[in-house]
């Protein structure tokens, strides 16, 4: 039995159709984690579908209930067969947000996988039900080749990743002897461009904030009124335009990163991100000049406004209204320190003469940002088992441009972290008509059975 033999059994899985079948039955299990009335679909995509396919696999699985109650459950499954061996640690989620049922275009179904032409169409098939079913695929076909995986396999899979993985941080915390292990090895988020195999070491983080403007209790008559009383309206809209420039340089000295370190350069210089059809045109001259598209993304922060809302929108009358709010995210690297992000804000906001301008953190919006040294043993060995199958560079992302719980795994469990991620940027994630390309499944289970098939040759973790 051979690498090559493990790589040709994960293409007759797709090229078969198992793939297909096995995703299906997940994308019909309409796992909410933002809609309460979904708590039993939770429970069961991992007790009654996860946990089985890795039972069959020679696993051993428990369902833990989430220490945050009513919050949904933890799985774990594991296969261990020697302690000495190297041990992975992987990580899937299994919730998914709305299915958003009546925005899908006509013929397709958030909770039916639909294939046409090279995209298949379902809620969960990019985010992230299609990414765990490869890595999952790419176990088996190294199982079934090798008749052993020759490492130790600890599995994670929690189903609220969607709602900000709430308890996540507590149970990995309460569960550090069971989660231990070498290194984690998941899949997430985009690819930077389809085509290409892409690794990422941590993510960016994310801060949600609102900013209110409350002048008074109710409305007044703009033609009485206008000319002699303040509109929040416009006073929260130059208050937003002193937290950036133009065309989006931060202005909050706090915000802006001193970590585009050498190494963080040279991991960024030369990629080119293609969010493949459908994607939107990148704009060359918003953010922070002198930075290229890569750097702006993967290196430095961005400040953006989410909602903006004065008045009714929807019916407007002649009054000038009371109140304004905007909700607006900081998505920061390493280097940025979370708990001075509202402080920075609100000082900066009073000194530029906007002290009414009040600044509280949204319940639902925080991830710590982390990264993992692109020079790490484990960065250059997953690499070098990715061009070995694809026979093309691999791009190399200090940190993925969105955000993950990746403080969890690093920090709390101590990991070197490596994301393998088999989605593109235009895959319409937390959107109707969310889909996985066919191709690039098809492509990652390749890619997966080789790094599978090469984590058993392993004598011990790389550079020890």
């Amino acid at each position: 039995m051979s690498r090559e033999q493990a790589i040709s059994h994960a293409e007759a899985y797709f090229d078969g159709g198992g793939f297909f079948a096995d995703l299906a039955r997940r994308v019909a299990i309409p796992t909410e984690s933002q809609n309460p009335e979904r708590k039993a679909e939770l429970e069961r995509y991992l007790a009654g579908e996860i946990g089985p396919s890795f039972e069959r696999l020679g696993f051993k699985f428990k369902v833990y209930p989430n220490p945050k109650p009513p919050y949904g459950p933890f799985l774990v499954a594991e296969r261990i067969e020697d302690p000495s061996l190297v041990t992975v640690f992987t990580y899937g989620h299994g919730d998914v947000i709305r299915g958003q049922d009546a925005s899908w275009r006509a013929g397709l179904n958030p909770w039916k996988l639909t294939r046409e032409g090279d995209r298949l169409y379902g809620r969960g098939t990019a985010d992230n039900k299609g990414q765990h079913s490869i890595n999952l695929g790419a176990i088996a076909a190294a199982l079934a080749t090798r008749g052993r995986l020759g490492f130790n396999v600890k599995v994670l899979y929690e189903t609220g990743e969607e709602t900000g993985s709430p308890g996540l941080r507590e149970f990995c915390a309460e569960n550090k002897s069971l989660l231990k292990a070498d290194v984690l090895i998941a899949s997430d988020g985009p690819r930077l461009s389809p085509k290409r195999p892409t690794i990422f070491l941590g993510t960016r983080g994310a801060f949600n904030m609102d900013l209110v403007v409350d002048l008074r209790a109710g409305g007044h008559h703009s033609g009485n009124w206008g000319g002699l009383i303040a509109n929040p309206g416009i006073i929260l809209a130059q208050a937003l335009a002193t937290i950036t420039g133009p065309k989006g340089d931060i202005r909050v000295p706090e915000w802006r990163p001193n970590t585009l370190t050498a190494s963080v350069r040279e991991a960024l210089a030369g990629l080119e991100i293609d969010g493949g059809v459908g994607a939107p045109e990148i704009d060359p001259d918003w953010g922070e000049p002198g930075l290229t598209p890569a750097e702006r993304v993967f290196g430095w922060s961005s400040f953006e406004v989410l909602a903006f809302t004065c008045g009714n929108p929807d019916k407007p009358v002649n009054a000038i209204p009371p109140r304004a709010s905007c909700h607006c995210q900081l998505r920061y690297v390493v280097g940025i320190d979370p708990a001075e992000i509202i402080p920075a804000l609100q000082r900066h906001l009073d000194q530029a003469g906007f002290p009414m301008v009040k600044v509280t953190p949204a319940r639902d919006g925080f991830f710590a940002a982390t990264r993992l040294e692109p020079a790490h043993p484990w960065v250059k060995w997953t690499k070098a088992s990715l061009e070995k199958t694809s026979q093309q560079p691999t791009a190399v992302l200090p940190n993925l441009g969105g955000s993950l719980p990746n403080d969890v795994f690093s920090d709390v469990l101590g990991l070197p972290t490596v994301w393998i991620p088999h989605s593109y940027a235009s895959c319409s994630q937390h959107a109707p008509d969310e889909h996985l390309l066919a191709p690039v499944a098809r492509d990652a289970l390749r890619l997966m059975a080789g790094v599978m098939w090469d984590l058993g040759e392993l004598k011990g973790p790389p550079g020890s």
